[in-house]
């Protein structure tokens, strides 16, 4: 029996959300990451396209988030990636000015290298990002198989005539299922998975590696053992014993801004309350600025004015590297163990299936808000409160076990296997596609 060719995995460098998924789908299938805005497979004129697309986006999320002067740019963020109210459910299938603006680009060659090398190869096309999806199911030769990173998405996801179609959609939450129907995309072709979280934090569908840091992050964000005391049944059932050696080690916080470096400004305000925390050692702090030199000096500039420069190292750290492959793997290794991880509702808020309560800052576009919902609802995050009393508020939901439960609530009620649902279809179950060694491997027997 001929083995099915594995897919080509394609992202386009808008934001950390795309990238981070076909990553953790790539790394499993054990295939580089294509980008169809880079070389080689986007030429010269198709590079400045993106790059113009690219620093309007990231410009207008970053001053979107000024207090007063940002206000005409938030609405027009909003409209850009404006969604329906979902109810009453309707045919929402017609076409959009973004979805007429994508053909024409289309017809000035976006995604040609792309399909190019489609043809070369006759490889199945796996991609988190809608544009190279569409320009595939267009002129492509073979399947097509687009990864949703929203709980909802706006009508250019879907191609110009959605009831034709090709794609198959794999979509993370219920909700964007039920819009890719509105829009038009018959219900056969939208399958829910869930969002493949990366193999090395979920430890297979034994989840070995997830319940083992659940164990030692529950201990640590439990400090009074409010939330124990509560569940201990539960607890001893799904995580058997949990580790004593984590007992009165303090949680960890990490802050995290989206590719476009928007909201990177707030630390300023919330890190001043957190100092007694970290100087007291009852909190250690992460600030993560991914690959953006600019949110670095940020960061490093919040710390100096908060009097924390001199903790980095002891209590503190700065996680920043240029190389985005290099980046994402540092992340995750961070998040295995954080304990709280505070951010915009943005494709982070699928990690509280890992059992890692958010703090919800304020959305970036109408899909973000969404998202936080999605997460409130399911008791799995807080909305952010006032940033200046954040070590206050913080500290009390440590104390109460709020932190804990929200961790808990992530854990048992939102979806874990994405990963391992979307290669299954793809043709590619991990075993066969030979995915890397995760913390079930590497991480030392006392991890968290």
């Amino acid at each position: 029996m001929e083995t099915p060719l594995r897919p080509i995995v394609a992202a386009v460098e808008m934001g950390y959300g795309h990238l981070r998924a076909a990553r953790s789908l790539a790394d499993a299938l054990g295939e580089p990451v294509l980008y169809a805005d880079r070389p080689p497979l986007a030429g010269e004129g198709e590079q400045r396209l993106w790059r113009r697309a690219r620093a309007v986006y990231e410009t207008t999320s970053r001053l979107s988030q000024l207090p007063v002067l940002g206000a005409p740019l938030r609405w027009a963020l909003d409209e850009a990636t404006a969604i329906p109210h979902l109810h009453p459910f309707r045919d929402l299938s017609a076409p959009t000015r973004a979805v007429h603006g994508l053909q024409r680009l289309l017809r000035r060659d976006l995604g040609r290298g792309l399909l190019e090398e489609l043809r070369r190869t006759g490889r199945p096309l796996l991609t988190t990002f809608y544009s190279p999806a569409i320009v595939a199911d267009r002129a492509g030769p073979g399947e097509v198989w687009c990864v949703v990173t929203d709980t909802d998405v706006n009508r250019i996801w879907a191609p110009l005539h959605a009831e034709r179609t090709r794609i198959r959609y794999l979509v993370p939450a219920p909700r964007a299922a039920r819009r890719l129907q509105q829009y038009g995309v018959p219900a056969e072709r939208v399958t829910c998975t869930g969002f493949p979280l990366p193999h090395g934090l979920v430890g297979g569908p034994g989840m070995s590696a997830l319940r083992r840091n659940l164990a030692a992050r529950l201990v640590r964000l439990d400090p009074s053992r409010a939330f124990r005391r509560e569940h201990p049944e539960e607890l001893a059932h799904f995580l058997g014993p949990l580790p004593a050696w984590e007992e009165g080690r303090p949680p960890l916080l990490t802050y995290a801004v989206g590719g476009a470096g928007a909201q990177a400004g707030l630390a300023r305000a919330f890190l001043p309350s957190l100092r007694p925390l970290v100087e007291g050692g009852r909190l250690r702090l992460a600030l993560v600025a991914g690959t953006r030199p600019a949110v670095r000096e940020v960061f490093e500039d919040a710390l100096r004015r908060a009097g924390l420069a001199g903790a980095l190292g002891r209590g503190v750290e700065l996680l920043f590297t240029p190389g985005m492959d290099a980046y994402l793997a540092q992340m995750d290794a961070l998040l295995a163990g954080t304990d709280v991880l505070w951010t915009k509702p943005s494709e982070l808020s699928f990690y509280a299936a890992l059992g890692l309560p958010l703090v919800l800052g304020a959305p970036v576009g109408v899909h973000e808000r969404v998202n936080r919902r999605w997460v409130r609802e399911s008791g799995a995050g807080v909305k952010q409160r006032d940033p200046r009393f954040a070590g206050e508020w913080l500290a009390d939901m440590l104390d109460d076990g709020a932190l804990a439960a929200a961790a808990w609530a992530g854990y048992t009620r939102l979806p874990k296997f994405g990963l391992y649902r979307i290669l299954e279809l793809v043709g590619a179950p991990l075993g066969a596609a030979g995915a890397p060694p995760g913390p079930d491997e590497a991480a030392p027997a006392r991890g968290g």
